[in-house]
């Protein structure tokens, strides 16, 4: 059987697939030399994303891709686009201070003096420094931020419908089995209530600007860190804690592209995903320190 036939015989097979059920997401690389129309057609599949000045895309296919029908089609390098959860730190509570106590009065705890954060700050504030945080919602209300936050973006909201994700399952972090082409968890649900937070002051937040624990709790250590940066907010985890390889290789490389000379990672996962491999390399080529 000729090459040209065999294609067309897979891309029958991949049609029949295709009406028989749910897809699989796969994240793509493909050479400069492909179009990412022409091979989602051949493959019966859907683009569902694409992370811009790369040619790496998210494709809803029917099956897997077979590794010689990959390279056939320009494929450099496929892996499932799973699921990715923040690290389970449980719910945060409520803490009252005294009313017109500083906003930044929790840099003087003594696990912060242990670290010596204070003493660092004489040899740099961060001035000119745009940080980027990778992580859930920020409470931009809370006072502990005011005048340290630039802009940034919601990757939750922008995302378009379809979105495809492997097995996000809600059990404990670190629980990602490397066993089985399709069982990778994304591990490790966090509760991240938007009921009874509380800032500082002890006062109420306002309606629909509740306080998401893990990424206020991190833009206020960074704030505190280097108080005289700017924090871009980069949300990729919804208010379950929850994203996936795609969407986390995309926010890094708009990071970078948009100023940021930091990022801050504060999660994990023991998914050795291309896709993220690619962009952090993209930003170390770029100079920006992760």
């Amino acid at each position: 059987m000729t090459g040209r036939r065999l294609i067309l015989v897979l891309v029958l097979m991949f049609g029949l697939a295709a009406q028989a059920g749910a897809g699989v997401p796969v994240i793509v690389q493909i050479s400069g030399l492909r179009n990412i129309t022409s091979v989602a057609g051949s493959l019966g599949a859907t683009v569902l994303d694409g992370i811009p000045d790369s040619n790496v895309y998210l494709l809803d296919v029917p099956v897997p891709i077979p590794p010689f029908l990959a390279s056939l089609l320009g494929i450099q390098w496929q892996e499932i686009n799973s699921g990715v959860t923040l690290p389970n730190i449980g719910q945060l509570g409520v803490f009252q201070v005294i009313s017109g106590t500083a906003p930044d009065w929790y840099k003087y705890q003594p696990t912060w003096q242990i670290m010596h954060t204070q003493e660092a700050l004489s040899y740099s504030r961060g001035a000119g420094v745009i940080v980027a945080d990778l992580n859930s919602r920020v409470d931009a209300t809370h006072p502990s931020l005011a005048g340290h936050l630039t802009g940034g973006y919601d990757f939750v909201s922008g995302k378009r419908s379809g979105y495809g994700v492997l097995n996000q399952s809600s059990s404990g972090f670190m629980d990602q089995s490397s066993s089985g082409f399709m069982d990778q968890s994304s591990t490790g649900f966090m509760d991240q209530s938007s009921t009874g937070f509380m800032d500082t002051l002890g006062l109420p937040l306002a309606s629909g600007n509740p306080a998401y624990s893990h990424g206020t709790l991190c833009a206020g250590v960074l704030a505190a860190i280097a108080p005289d940066s700017a924090i871009m907010p980069l949300r990729v985890f919804d208010d379950n804690g929850q994203t996936n390889l795609f969407t986390i290789a995309k926010a890094i490389r708009y990071a970078v592209q948009n100023g940021a000379q930091v990022l801050n990672m504060s999660f994990g996962t023991l998914t050795d995903s291309s896709a993220i491999r690619g962009s952090i390399n993209y930003a170390l080529a770029m100079n920006v320190t992760l």
